[in-house]
């Protein structure tokens, strides 16, 4: 039972990974249906953090769904359009190295003081960067991508560690699929077409 349900989160991830690559906004419904896979799997091999930003997800699926299909209106015609492919404003890059810092060491702190996890500061680190990131995806800044792969990277290491192979081999796909995904949005931010 426990391969079937890693295989299907791992499924549903790679349906999510087809749309976020395309920028398409039906990669946000997906990312509804993955969070709950997920939590199982995550709670039963101990990697809390991991479970507990399953919850963000949920919650930023809405906030992105909501910012990447409303638009922005053009004064010419009602219509809304989807939001364009951009690059983070680099004046930001500052607050989000800061923010990623300190949401790893609190998370890192909540795991060694009130939890039994063996692996605190690769859980903590996965999970603080995802937040972020999750956030910059939502914004739909290129730059999101690269700190996918930061993550997905670790979490190769980290889930072949916990024995969740099927999700291992995910996040392997999700790693090269990131570069080209960078790539892409690259092109879709130079080309203001999505």
């Amino acid at each position: 039972m426990d391969l079937f349900i890693q295989f299907l989160g791992f499924a549903v991830g790679i349906l999510y990974l087809w749309y976020e690559y395309h920028a398409n906004w039906k990669m946000w419904l997906t990312s509804i249906i993955m969070p709950s896979i997920s939590m199982y799997i995550y709670f039963t091999r101990g990697l809390y953090a991991d479970f507990g930003i399953n919850i963000y997800y949920l919650i930023i699926a809405i906030y992105g769904y909501y910012h990447w299909t409303r638009g922005s209106s053009n004064t010419k015609s009602p219509k809304k359009v989807q939001r364009p492919v951009t690059h983070m404003p680099l004046n930001l890059l500052w607050l989000i190295v800061l923010l990623s810092a300190l949401t790893w060491l609190g998370i890192w702190f909540v795991l060694v003081t009130f939890t039994d996890s063996n692996v605190p500061v690769a859980d903590a680190f996965t999970t603080a960067l995802s937040i972020v990131g999750s956030w910059m995806l939502a914004r739909k800044w290129v730059e999101q991508w690269i700190a996918w792969i930061i993550v997905d990277v670790v979490c190769i290491a980290l889930y072949v560690y916990k024995g969740i192979y099927f999700y291992s081999a995910l996040y392997a796909i999700y790693t090269v699929i990131a570069v080209f995904g960078y790539i892409k949005w690259h092109r879709l931010s130079q080309n203001k077409v999505n």
